[in-house]
Parts: structure tokens; C-alpha cells; sequence
């Protein structure tokens, strides 16, 4: 068998196929996610705060200064508002991946809790039961 057609048989397998589908919803959730925090969330407890806009708070280590040539050295910043963004939003994606597997783990425990059909009773417990039955009409 060629390289190409194991990998084709490798792609096409149900599982990798899920998985490729369930690695393009999530990006586009976290993308949800990252939107829902930054402008809708944030805004208002930076408001809240004091008109604080996380995204931009950092502690400065060393400001911003020219070297020798002229060009212009970035300050060095610790970007702790992002930070703060970024656990919001795991958390958020943590609770609503939890909430989902918590309606496919009762989904799943209902059709398993489902009363099976009692089994059929056995050749000689139909005998006994004629014996008793037709010992009562006697």
C-alpha cells in the first residue's frame, strides 16, 4: 500500500474527521470568546473600577528610550491587563465546555438508566405455572 493511499484511509477514519471538526468550531469559539470578553465584559467592570480599560494595564520595567544609533528601544512592560482578559476568558470556555458535557453525560445516563424488558421466564417456570394454575381451578 503507497503513502498516499495509507494516509488517505488515515484522514478519511471517522475519528480524525471530528477532530479536525471540533478543532475549526472551537477557534471560532474562542474567537466568541476573546469578542464576548474584550468588548462586551470588560468594558463595563473597567467602568466600574474607575474607567479602567484592562487591556492596556502594565506595569513598566524600563520606559522607552533612543540607543545610540537613533532608533527608539520599546519599553519593557509586563502586560497584566491581558492576562486578566485571557483567565477570563479560559474560564468562560472551561464553564461551557463543563455545561456540555454535563448534557451529553445525562443525555447518556438516560438511554443507560432505560428499564430493560424483563427476560423471558424459563421452560419450567411456564410448567409450574400451569401446575399452579390448574391446581387452583381444581
Amino acid at each position: 500500500m503507497g503513502m498516499i493511499s495509507e494516509f488517505k484511509e488515515f484522514a478519511m477514519r471517522g475519528n480524525v474527521i471530528d477532530l479536525a471538526v471540533g478543532v475549526v468550531i472551537g477557534a471560532a469559539f474562542g474567537k466568541i470568546v476573546t469578542s464576548l470578553v474584550d468588548k462586551v465584559i470588560m468594558p463595563p467592570i473597567g467602568w466600574l473600577i474607575g474607567r479602567v480599560d484592562f487591556s492596556n494595564l502594565a506595569w513598566e520595567l524600563s520606559p522607552a528610550k533612543l540607543g545610540a544609533d537613533g532608533k527608539e528601544i520599546p519599553a519593557v512592560v509586563i502586560g497584566y491587563g491581558d492576562f486578566i482578559n485571557t483567565v477570563i476568558q479560559f474560564v468562560i470556555v472551561a464553564f461551557a465546555i463543563f455545561m456540555l458535557i454535563k448534557v451529553l453525560n445525562r443525555l447518556s445516563r438516560k438511554k443507560a438508566e432505560a428499564p430493560a424488558a424483563p427476560p423471558e421466564p424459563s421452560e419450567e417456570v411456564l410448567l409450574l405455572r400451569q401446575i399452579r394454575d390448574s391446581l387452583h381451578k381444581a
